[in-house]
């Protein structure tokens, strides 16, 4: 063994029920854990549910249910979901574990010993949904969320607080010291930007309910439900029950988190363990938001989709290999199932399925199904070998570094490589000539060996495939990265042929997940016919579309994507929209052009701020335009 490994998900909280978004981070997780596993690392993986706070609380008086049965319920979910796509969690930790509870009570004790908790009065903001508290600064004087938008309450009650800006200092020292403590570098600059304005003492207990923790000798008590939760990554392995498990697998490698819960990990977590007086994690990495066909992901707009659908249909590995390519981790990233169909047909049919059929067809057709004894070598044989040296490096490198698109990437340049060499040594042609069978040899053992370079590499991700592949050429199971090397493939195995590993999707006869409108839990909708998608000129109509200025712009206070933006509508007057384009423009680079605007939609508030309609824009990947006229116009002008 090369020593111990601990990865961990954020346990989810269980007020609704889980989604593709919430099983992205623990894919990716589960992708960690299976690729330390091979290179000979003793993994802990660590998954689980956040039970306590006022949001649990309401979710399950909604349901006339008893707070403890309807977490059961919720975890019995996540839990069922975890083992329907194969994640190979260690354990999975609830927080209304017993073991847990008496874990967050020692941890607030020993904080309250070290002279860091104290009784005080909090008067200030609460957010509800995102049972976090705010100061005047954050609400702004919309009095919103920074993290939701939605409005915060006006709280007042008896706290005990835990002294954070005694930490900020000692925090500031770590990122300074340690750049790879939090990832990416941009979330890490963010932290970076809070502590240098000075953290405030947080408030960790409330009174205004009981489903929680109560508070060490006073249980009047209960504790704040960021707290309970962050101490679960300690409990979950025997802090203090069980030290000499706590200390084999403590301090963890690394906690995986969306970005929204960036702050608890990365500031308020290391403060608690500093308090403590225990050794802090290696590194928090924080990855973006997950998106359904570019929305959020929401009930209310049916893109809440279970995952199994996804995996029913197409199959745990191609989702798998969909997410963790398409989506560069750490970056914000959008689920859609009309591009994880091209990525089956591109990369999984036509690449890596057509590599093993062609190879399985030529081994049965010149070697009686038998993988040959290598001969004769030529140039492009070299050119093959040193590929494939150079994609193992560089796979271990990126994967060591949680970039995983670019590991499938370098793999797939393999890949491609595989296809093309066996167009540049036409196999076919050496097969009628009996003067070139140690040449045809080399060419088609190469070509196997290929294949299991590539199925190694892709186990953690694809674990099934991975595995049919090297049963497919003959070859040993995955078991473990010692196999990563060049020219072990056992010559006089026999082949095993199958159905095609990814059929095409033919998207005339497909059966769709997830369409517009559609019941997610009933059957699954078929593609619309050709031509339904199409829309009568009368609907068009309805959208009123008129070329308007931009005459002023600003940064939404507390909002990093919004901006408010005043536009001249010339006959129409003038109208405040507020629009998502701040990280792609600044109020400079917007003002004074000439836009499309919707006049007609209704009006909504964003951040606490009004807007009376829309603007267009084009967006492909990260990259998005606002739809501007590049003739002179009078603002105003109907767009038809």
């Amino acid at each position: 063994m090369k020593g111990k490994f601990y990865v961990t998900t954020p346990i989810y909280y269980i007020n609704s029920e889980p989604h593709i978004g919430s099983a992205y981070t623990t894919i990716v997780a589960d992708v960690v854990a299976r690729y330390k596993r091979l290179d000979g690392f003793d993994v802990y993986f660590l998954t689980g549910t956040d039970e306590h706070g006022q949001k649990v609380l309401q979710a399950a008086e909604v349901r006339n249910m008893a707070p403890q049965t309807f977490c059961d319920e919720l975890a019995g979910k996540f839990k069922e979901l975890w083992k329907e796509l194969q994640i190979t969690n260690d354990y999975f930790v609830r927080t209304t574990d017993e073991n847990h509870m008496r874990t967050v009570q020692y941890f607030v004790k020993k904080m309250k010993e070290n002279g860091d908790v104290y009784k005080g009065v909090y008067e200030g903001w609460y957010c509800v949904p995102c049972e976090t508290f705010w100061t005047e600064e954050d609400v702004g004087k919309e009095r919103v969320c920074p993290t939701c938008g939605r409005e915060v309450k006006r709280v007042s009650e008896e706290n005990y607080f835990f002294r954070l800006s005694k930490y900020n200092d000692a925090l500031l020292k770590l990122f300074k010291e340690n750049p790879d403590f939090v990832q990416p570098d941009f979330r890490r600059n963010e932290m970076l930007r809070i502590l240098e304005s000075g953290l405030k003492d947080l408030s960790i207990t409330r009174t205004s309910f009981k489903w929680g923790v109560p508070m060490p000798d006073d249980p009047e008590h209960v504790i704040y439900v960021w707290v309970d939760a962050l101490i679960n990554y300690v409990s979950a392995i025997g802090y203090p029950d069980d030290m000499e498990k706590f200390e084999k697998y403590w301090p963890a490698d690394v906690h995986l988190i969306g970005k929204e819960i960036n702050r608890f990990h990365s500031l308020i977590w290391p403060a608690m363990l500093m308090s403590a007086g225990l050794p802090l994690p290696r590194q928090i990495y924080a990855h973006g938001w997950l998106t359904v066909n570019g929305q959020k992901i929401s009930k209310s707009l049916g893109n809440a989709i279970d995952p199994r659908e996804f995996v029913r249909v197409y199959g745990n590995d191609a989702v798998r290999y969909y997410l963790l390519k398409d989506i560069q981790f750490g970056r914000d990233g959008d689920f859609s199932e009309e591009n994880l169909i091209a990525r089956i047909n591109a990369d999984l049919a036509n690449d890596l399925g057509n590599l093993l059929h062609r190879t399985q067809a030529m081994i049965k057709k010149f070697n009686e199904d038998m993988i040959p004894v290598p001969g004769e070598e030529s140039d492009v044989d070299g050119e093959l070998i040193s590929l494939a040296w150079k994609t193992i490096k560089n796979y271990r490198e990126y994967m060591d570094k949680l970039k995983f698109t670019q590991a499938l990437e370098t793999i797939w340049e393999l890949v491609k490589f595989g296809n093309k060499y066996i167009d540049i040594t036409e196999p076919w042609k050496l097969g009628k000539l009996p003067e070139k069978k140690e040449r045809l040899n080399t060419v088609l053992f190469n070509l196997a060996e290929v294949l299991r370079l590539v199925s190694l590499m892709i186990a953690p991700i694809m674990p099934e495939t991975a595995d049919e592949i090297m049963k497919r050429i003959g070859a040993k199971a995955v078991k473990n990265f010692e196999q990563l090397e060049w020219g072990r493939l056992e010559p006089g195995t026999k082949i095993v042929h199958g159905s095609p590993l990814f059929p095409r999707i033919d998207l005339k006869e497909h059966r769709w997940v997830s369409k517009k409108n559609s019941q997610i839990s009933g059957e699954i909708e078929s593609e619309p016919e050709e031509g339904a998608n199409l829309i009568e000129i009368s609907d068009f109509a309805r959208v009123e579309l008129r070329v308007g200025k931009v005459i002023e712009a600003e940064k939404i206070q507390k909002s990093k994507k919004l901006l408010k933006l005043q536009i001249d509508l010339g006959a129409l007057g003038k109208r405040q929209i507020v629009a998502g384009i701040a990280q792609h423009y600044t109020p400079e680079e917007i003002q004074g052009l000439k836009v499309i605007v919707i006049t007609n939609l209704k009006p909504a508030k964003l951040m606490g701020v009004e807007s009376n309609g829309m603007l267009l824009a084009a967006k492909t990947g990260d990259s998005l335009t606002v739809l501007t006229v590049h003739r002179d116009i009078e603002p105003g002008a109907k767009v038809s």
